[in-house]
């Protein structure tokens, strides 16, 4: 079944909604990290906002593109205490992007927008890269 125009708009949506939650995640880790790894865990969630504010510029602008209204509103934001559960859950949230955007891939195929696949294929390796690392921060991460 191909996907009609106003189904990838909606899907689009909630992928931008899940950039504008990474980038208020991340700006919200980095003020809140504490203890002896602050100053690495700050710039590591501090550096990775520009990507995502890409990613979420380029979503806003394919969703007018396509003649839909982007959103404004993100998705939630999971709350975090401790430097881990931040980790956890910036892990989480980039392994779903991930597999959003290998179906948005798909769907932009069946949809007959190549370009629109092609960018997808590349956030989802870019997603990959920052999954990779987050992984690589907690492996071995102290109790």
């Amino acid at each position: 079944m191909t996907i009609t125009k106003e189904q990838l708009i909606a899907e689009l949506n909630k992928d931008l909604a899940n950039e504008l939650s990474a980038i208020i995640q991340y700006l919200t880790y980095a003020a809140k990290c504490s203890g002896p790894y602050r100053p690495q865990l700050s710039t590591f969630f501090s550096d990775e906002i520009e990507d995502e504010k890409m990613h979420a510029s380029y979503l806003a602008n394919k969703v007018a593109a396509l003649g839909g209204e982007p959103t404004t509103v993100p998705s939630e934001v999971k709350p975090a205490k401790t430097n881990k559960e931040m980790l956890e859950n910036v892990l989480e949230a980039e392994l779903k992007a991930v597999e959003s955007y290998k179906e948005r891939a798909k769907q932009a195929d069946e949809f007959g927008d190549k370009a629109l696949s092609l960018y997808m294929e590349d956030m989802v390796k870019d997603e990959s890269e920052h999954a990779e690392e987050t992984r690589r921060l907690l492996t071995d991460w102290p109790v």
